[in-house]
């Protein structure tokens, strides 16, 4: 069988054309216009897809956090109110549906409780995400896989065990599985993205790259051990208020990752030696003996 999955439209897998997922994530800052200021900046890059994340706070927090105090942009508030401050409800969702499909943009969400999983479901998306923090919530995994979509396991801060366990729970079957390190930014030394391939030998699904990185260029990497997806987070400013900007990549930067997947994608070739057009004036002019 093909190592491959459907997403909307588009067949994701070996044989086909990197999909680019831009993470909006939180960076919205609960705020609806700088959401489609971001789904603006990704269509413009040429990414395949936007990717927001949905939450019930009270479910998602845990209760020795929910307290927890820390300045925020409205004051000095608990954990949990932080979350609900940029938690997008049926309005905003709403809307992002109606203006993504303006811009012929796909978008999905990653989700991190069964009743953000019902609440998207009106929305009809062309996949779930499950989260890295929810790789070993094997009652969420279920739920998700009852919707019958395609779904997107995301690795980091796991043990092989843990993604074997999740994966067991799940089956391969419209499975895309996500290297990742859940540090926000991630330093090289901990990318590890031998992983792509570690996954890749283990797993009969198609592998790609969650990354959080500073920079483009691991991403690229990425692609060429194998990864058929690439999603990284994107913002307006990583200056910007939030735990998620500083690992995230501005407008201008992600127009220069599009061009380098794409451009990485044609450098790979085949793996099929030959001698190219290009080549036989520079081979009539230097070569001395032919044979």
């Amino acid at each position: 069988m093909p190592r491959e999955i459907s997403l909307g439209n588009r067949k994701v897998g070996e044989g086909h054309p990197t999909y680019v997922v831009a993470e909006v994530g939180i960076n919205h800052n609960g705020d609806l216009a700088t959401a489609k200021k971001l789904i603006d900046a990704a269509r413009l890059a040429g990414v395949d897809a936007v990717k927001f994340q949905k939450r019930t706070p009270e479910l998602c927090v845990p209760e020795d956090q929910q307290d927890k105090m820390r300045e925020t942009p409205w004051g000095y508030i608990t954990y949990l109110d932080y979350r609900y401050r940029v938690e997008f409800g049926q309005d905003e969702y709403s809307e992002i549906d109606r203006y993504a499909s303006q811009g012929e943009i796909d978008w999905f969400v990653s989700v991190w409780d069964e009743p953000s999983v019902d609440f998207i479901e009106a929305y009809e998306p062309i996949c779930y995400k499950i989260p890295s923090a929810s790789l070993t919530d094997h009652g969420l995994l279920k739920h998700v896989r009852q919707t019958g979509r395609p779904m997107i396991l995301s690795t980091g801060m796991s043990t092989m065990a843990q993604i074997e366990a999740a994966v067991e729970v799940i089956g391969t079957d419209d499975l895309l599985i996500t290297h990742a390190t859940s540090s926000y930014p991630c330093p090289p030394g901990e990318l590890n993205l031998k992983m792509i391939h570690t996954l890749r030998e283990r797993f009969p699904c198609p592998i790609g790259y969650s990354g959080h990185e500073v920079g483009l260029v691991p991403s690229a990497v990425a692609v060429s051990l194998g990864a058929c997806l690439v999603e990284r987070h994107i913002t307006l400013d990583r200056a910007m208020w939030g735990s998620d900007q500083a690992a995230s990549v501005e407008p201008g930067g992600f127009m220069k990752l599009v061009k380098y997947l794409r451009v990485t994608e044609q450098a790979l070739g085949d793996g099929v030696k030959q001698v190219y057009d290009s080549e036989l004036p520079s081979l009539n002019k230097l070569r001395r003996i032919q044979s």
